[in-house]
């Protein structure tokens, strides 16, 4: 199939005999660079790579003779729509602009399957990563390398429990690049130590026999770190262990890129505290190759504030180096990853690497002063951590002792880190010996495997593996019959064969717009006065999205998904209250001081972790992260069972998420959690919360509930009612 630049992407042709497709091409691809000077159009360049064949300039290039130059780093496009058939036509739109890396985001949830998906589960933050949406994405790949005229790579986790698994899938299916580090999995998901390395080396193994590029995630740390800035010796040593865990397991350290993400962000002094950071891990790790990413933590609501950022991360790029410039929406601080903002990042990378073209010609670093005084003293400190860490008896041992993530600035701790035991977490106690006998007849199988005498491949007893004959590979469809891409084309197919336009951002034909309001009005009365404008228009969930105070008394800038500006009498609506949360730094010190137990679980037969996940896990702001101790059971827990583990480890509350169904099961769920504690005598002392798509605060409380939390609840609003509730039931 060959695309036609006139024409639309043809989901049903891509779909189409998917089961017959297999990669035509596998492992990672760098740019091909230009030599310096290389001329394009009226300018010499000296930071280039390869034209391509189609592509879409910067707006500026229509007064430069319409030249495209394309940057010497692999530029990143990260993808998270929730349905594939659309971040395919991202890829496409992304891919004219410059972009060859697909970075898909998993769904938060994947990372606590144990096993393969084949299906569409539900998630939240990402795509479902099976088998059919890789393979059609990278099939669709496939015509779009032709259409641009360069490779693309294509990129995702192997992360979790079942990250062997998904390995062995982005081995056989083509799948190029991948992060991989068991230090994510240990730290942010509570993996067992063990079982992640383990895994790790499986997963590590399996990655370097298909070429795939591997990315570490010691980002994590000062994206999760209180104070970013001062984890920088730590993440040269989480760098280290995983670079070279991967190197003992057989990655070539050509494949090895460092996520090297800037501690700092504006209004802080980025350029003088994150370049001597770049420095300094540049020098440590010069064997290794540099993925160069922003910091979402430091992203807020506004657009222009997280460009400017990813600017001066950019500017430390080119004073550097960096052979993949990864690229973050500038919408991610609203989780809103529209079309068009995660295009917008691609060209920020393009334009601004462009306008930084040959820096260094011209530049030098000082050898003497800050700069390097600084990068010296990051490095010691990483030593120093890393003769900590052997003293104390290894990696697993400082990990148990909360070195990790703890907000003080090395060798300084404030004993608020990371801990983890060893003996506990998702996959505890599943290692096992290999017997002496022990035989896998695969590929790219890592640690010991006795293989018969005279064998030239493990597999040839077997004839063949799925990773030497793709043929063997058996494709599974997916499994939903209501939530699946055929169905989701077939709805809007007459749309689509009628050639109808409707505005969308992020789905084909999902109806958004984005209107800017400039309101003579402070905050909270403009926000009122957008939502009401939208509410006489007919709107469906209106939201907005960004607003920014021009002047306390003057005026207040508004972004509003809506169609239309309407002017609103602000004093003829009702404007809410604004739920007051109690301040993070309160919750932190407070349960420091009074330490809080919750047994948490998915109760009935309900199999859906996610949502709970994403109020307990600290990688995603969960209450984890303030220090309230969980006691997460999983999922399809029975009432009883959450009751008889509160009695049993004394716990202050239970949050049960329970599915919604038209027979009202969330409502009785609720109801005999209630009654069970009564019927215990716990319930004057236990506080009750319950969550769900659809469950609010007030059906939550009619059945006995202490509070409800529905869709978009984050972990501080549980947080911060918790500690709220324990005041209140202390007097």
């Amino acid at each position: 199939m060959t695309l036609d630049k006139n024409e639309k992407l043809n989901m049903e042709e891509i779909l189409k005999n998917l089961d017959k497709y297999h990669p035509r091409r596998k492992g990672w691809t760098d740019r091909k660079p230009l030599p310096p000077g290389t001329k394009i159009g009226p300018f010499e360049y000296y930071q280039v790579s390869e034209n391509l064949k189609n592509s879409i300039p910067l707006p500026a290039a229509h007064a430069l003779q319409n030249i495209d130059p394309q940057p010497d780093a692999v530029i990143t496009s990260e993808i998270a729509s929730g349905r594939f058939e659309d971040d395919i036509r991202r890829m496409r739109m992304a891919a004219w602009h410059g972009a060859d890396h697909m970075m898909v985001i998993r769904t938060t949830g994947q990372s606590h399957y144990d096993g393969l998906i084949e299906g569409t589960p539900e998630g939240v933050g990402g795509v479902p990563i099976t088998r059919k949406q890789v393979r059609a994405s990278r099939k669709a790949l496939d015509m779009i390398e032709d259409e641009v005229g360069r490779p693309i790579n294509f990129h995702s986790y192997v992360s979790g429990v079942a990250g062997p698994e998904i390995a062995v899938l982005f081995a056989e299916e083509g799948v190029n690049g991948a992060h991989q580090d068991p230090q994510y999995n240990v730290l942010y998901r509570n993996v067992n130590m063990l079982r992640s390395f383990v895994d790790a080396a499986v997963a590590k193994k399996l990655m370097a026999g298909a070429g795939i590029a591997q990315i570490d995630g010691a980002h994590n740390a000062n994206a999760t770190a209180r104070e970013a800035w001062k984890v920088m010796p730590e993440l040269l040593v989480q760098h280290a262990l995983n670079s070279k865990y991967s190197e003992l397991v057989g990655i070539p350290a050509d494949k090895i890129y460092l996520s090297t993400v800037p501690p700092t962000g504006t209004p802080g002094p980025v350029l003088r505290m994150d370049l001597p950071y770049a420095v300094a891990l540049r020098e440590l790790f010069k064997n290794y190759k540099m993925r160069a990413q922003m910091n979402t933590k430091y992203m807020e609501s506004d657009t222009r504030e997280a460009t400017v950022t990813h600017v001066l991360n950019l500017l430390i790029s080119r004073l550097t180096n960096a052979h993949i410039q990864s690229t973050i929406t500038p919408d991610e601080g609203r989780n809103v990853p529209w079309h068009y903002n995660s295009i917008n990042a691609v060209n920020t990378a393009k334009q601004a690497l462009n306008g930084m073209d040959g820096l260094l010609e011209m530049v030098q670093l000082k050898e003497e002063g800050m700069l390097r005084d600084q990068a010296r003293e990051i490095k010691e400190r990483a030593v120093l951590f890393l003769e900590e860490i052997l003293e104390d008896g290894g990696y697993f041992k400082a990990v148990e002792d909360g070195f990790f993530v703890d907000s003080g600035r090395y060798p300084e701790r404030n004993s608020d880190g990371i801990a983890r035991d060893s003996n506990g977490g998702v996959g505890a106690n599943t290692i096992m010996e290999r017997d002496e006998d022990y035989m896998a007849p695969v590929c790219d199988h890592f640690g010991y495997n006795k293989l018969p005498e005279g064998l030239e491949k493990a597999c040839d007893p077997i004839d063949e593996c799925t990773l030497c004959n793709p043929e063997k590979i058996v494709y599974i469809d997916e499994l939903d019959e209501e939530d699946n891409a055929n169905q989701r084309l077939a709805k809007m197919q007459e749309h689509r064969e009628k050639g109808l336009i409707r505005p969308e951002v992020e789905w084909y034909g999902d109806g958004w717009v984005n209107t800017h309001l400039f309101l003579p009005a402070e905050p909270k009365v403009a926000e009122a006065a957008a939502i009401e404008w939208a509410k006489k228009l007919g709107m469906e969930n209106p939201e907005v999205i960004h607003k920014q105070t021009m002047h306390p008394a003057e005026g207040t800038f508004i972004e509003l998904k809506g169609q239309v500006n309407i002017d609103i009498d602000p004093s003829q609506i009702e404007i809410p209250e604004e739920e007051e949360l109690v301040p993070e730094e309160e919750i932190l010190q407070e349960i420091k001081d009074k330490p809080m137990r919750v047994v948490a679980a998915t109760v009935g037969e309900d199999e859906h972790s996610v949502g709970m996940r994403e109020i307990i896990d600290i990688k995603h702001g969960g209450i984890e992260g303030f220090g309230i101790k969980a006691n997460y059971l999983g999922t399809s827990v029975s009432l009883q069972k959450a009751v008889d583990a509160a009695e049993e480890v004394n716990a202050e509350a239970i949050l049960i998420s329970t599915i919604i169904t038209h027979g009202d099961i969330h409502r009785l769920n609720m109801k005999k959690l209630h009654d069970l504690c009564v019927e215990r005598g716990i319930r004057d002392r236990v506080i009750l919360v319950a969550g769900g798509t659809q469950v609010t605060n007030d059906i939550a409380k009619d059945c006995g509930m202490d509070a409800g939390f529905g869709r978009g609840s984050k972990g501080h609003h549980v947080a911060s009612f918790l500690v709220k509730r324990r005041r209140e039931l202390e007097g």
